[in-house]
C-alpha cells in the first residue's frame, strides 16, 4: 500500500493547506468552533434541542457564504440576505440560552461579540452590493 506521503511528498501531516476563504466566513468559522467547545456543556435536553438547531443556523451561514462567493455581484444578495437573517436567528437562540441560565454570562458575551461582528460584516457586504447593483441614476 502506497502512503499518500509517498506519492506526494510535499503533504506533511504537521502543516495544514493554506486557508483562502472570505474573512467574513472565516469569522463564522472560528466563531461555530467556540461555540462546538460551549454546546459540550449544555445540560442534555438544551443540547439536543437548542443546540442542534444552533449548530444546524452555522451549518446554513456557511452554506449561504459560501455559495455567495462563488456567485456574480447580482446573485450574491439574496445568498448574504439568508446569511444574515440565519445570523439574527442565532442571536437570539443563544439569548435564550442565556437566559434559562444553560449558557453562562461570559460565553454568552463571548458568542454575542462574535455573532455581533458577523451581523455588521455581512451587513456591510449586503450594502455594498446593493450599491453596486442599484440602477444608476442619470440627475437631470
Amino acid at each position: 500500500m502506497v502512503r499518500m506521503i509517498e506519492l506526494n511528498p510535499s503533504h506533511i501531516k504537521d502543516v495544514p493547506p493554506p486557508a483562502r476563504i472570505l474573512p467574513v466566513l472565516g469569522k463564522v468559522k472560528e466563531t461555530y468552533l467556540l461555540w462546538h467547545s460551549y454546546n459540550k456543556d449544555l445540560p442534555k435536553s438544551q443540547k439536543h434541542s437548542f443546540g442542534l438547531r444552533i449548530d444546524s443556523l452555522f451549518v446554513e451561514i456557511i452554506e449561504a457564504i459560501a455559495a455567495a462567493s462563488f456567485l456574480t455581484k447580482e446573485e450574491k444578495r439574496p445568498y448574504v440576505r439568508f446569511a444574515m437573517k440565519k445570523v439574527d436567528a442565532l442571536k437570539i437562540l443563544v439569548m435564550i440560552l442565556w437566559e434559562s441560565k444553560s449558557l453562562d454570562d461570559k460565553k454568552y458575551i463571548a458568542l454575542s461579540v462574535k455573532l455581533d461582528e458577523i451581523g455588521r460584516n455581512l451587513g456591510g457586504w449586503n450594502g455594498q452590493l446593493t450599491k453596486q447593483t442599484a440602477p444608476q441614476t442619470v440627475p437631470t
